[in-house]
């Protein structure tokens, strides 16, 4: 073998082992961004970076010191799907990311709701910090569609008991699409799952839109044989008659606009039934237990019942669990 066939192939060598050495090290700086990004108590156990595609596998992200559950996401596989035309524009486009088998725990209390605290408290920080610096170094990231697939959700409810009521929800296919950052136009959502429940498991279905800073939206949500031993706490309070069995179809239309709740919806209680009385002047709901189970006989063991949801949803004072279970 000639002596410059072998420096060819020797730089060639020395070359690949550098693309090599580059492409690891140049994964795991990407790696240790992701986990950067994704905040305190945040894991990556993989990446893979392939010609069109990012994947992050085992991804999870603890949950902070008082949250109800051990964390607040994690997720079995992350297919990120750039549109690599926009990567050198100022607006950066996601043409689809998939979550394959997510967990998201969700923390409610009065007046809001909780998801992910690591990522929202480095956001709100990000938008305070902004002032200080050039507004046209921040790019825009539009993302054209999210799936989640057999997912799991963890609602914790502090608002109705402590320690928070705790609302399961398996089996979840999503699809929000239109999701931008800085927010500027209307997001899509549809969602489908099962909801948990002690006696038995329902369904749930919701979809619809929300526009920038949450002000506008448009929501329809399907309940249908949801079990009423689980949700008993949204309807009835602690010294009233306690549920024994029964299910509960819902079927709500919301429209917000400017913050203004106008809601049509309509509830039916199914075979309903109560634990023993405790006392002879018990109440369901504000109304003698007696009664109730009067009108239970006459009406085939269901209560159906159409009402409106109106208020403000800035308002500190306003609850939608009282205003709920007032209208019911």
């Amino acid at each position: 073998m000639r002596r410059w066939q072998v420096i060819v192939i020797a730089v060639a060598v020395i070359l690949g082992i550098a693309v090599v050495a580059g492409y690891h090290m140049g994964v795991r700086l990407l790696q240790d961004k992701v986990v950067s990004a994704l905040g305190p108590g945040s894991r990556v156990a993989e990446l893979k970076v392939n010609w069109f595609s990012i994947e992050l596998l085992g991804l999870s992200i603890d949950a902070p010191k008082g949250w109800p559950a051990a964390r607040t996401f994690e997720a079995e596989r992350v297919t990120i799907v750039p549109d690599l035309r926009t990567l050198f524009t100022d607006k950066i486009r996601i043409s689809s990311i998939v979550v394959e088998k997510p967990y998201l725990s969700i923390l409610r209390n009065p007046g809001k709701l909780v998801m992910i605290p690591s990522l929202m408290e480095r956001a709100k920080n990000q938008t305070n910090g902004s002032s200080s610096q050039d507004s046209a170094s921040s790019r825009a990231v539009m993302i054209s569609s999210i799936k989640l697939k057999d997912g799991s959700l963890d609602l914790y409810d502090a608002t109705v008991s402590r320690p928070p009521l705790r609302t399961r929800m398996e089996e979840i296919e999503a699809v929000i699409r239109d999701v931008a950052a800085p927010a500027s136009d209307k997001t899509h959502f549809d969602l489908v799952g099962i909801v948990k429940g002690v006696k038995r498991d329902g369904r749930a279905k919701v979809s619809g839109w929300v526009g920038p800073g949450a002000r506008d939206s448009s929501s329809r949500i399907a309940l249908e044989a949801v079990d009423l031993v689980a949700l008993q706490p949204y309807l009835v309070k602690k010294n009233e008659a306690q549920v024994a069995n029964g299910t509960l179809d819902l079927k709500l239309a919301s429209e917000v606009r400017n913050n203004n709740l106008d809601g049509k919806d309509n509830v039916v209680l199914h075979d309903l039934e109560f634990a023993p009385a405790r006392s002879f002047f018990e109440t369901f709901m504000g109304l003698p237990r007696n009664a109730v189970i009067s009108f239970l006989k006459d009406n085939n063991s269901a209560i159906d019942a159409d009402f409106t949801l109106k208020g403000n949803t800035s308002n500190p004072n306003f609850s939608l669990n009282e205003s709920l279970s007032t209208r019911i």
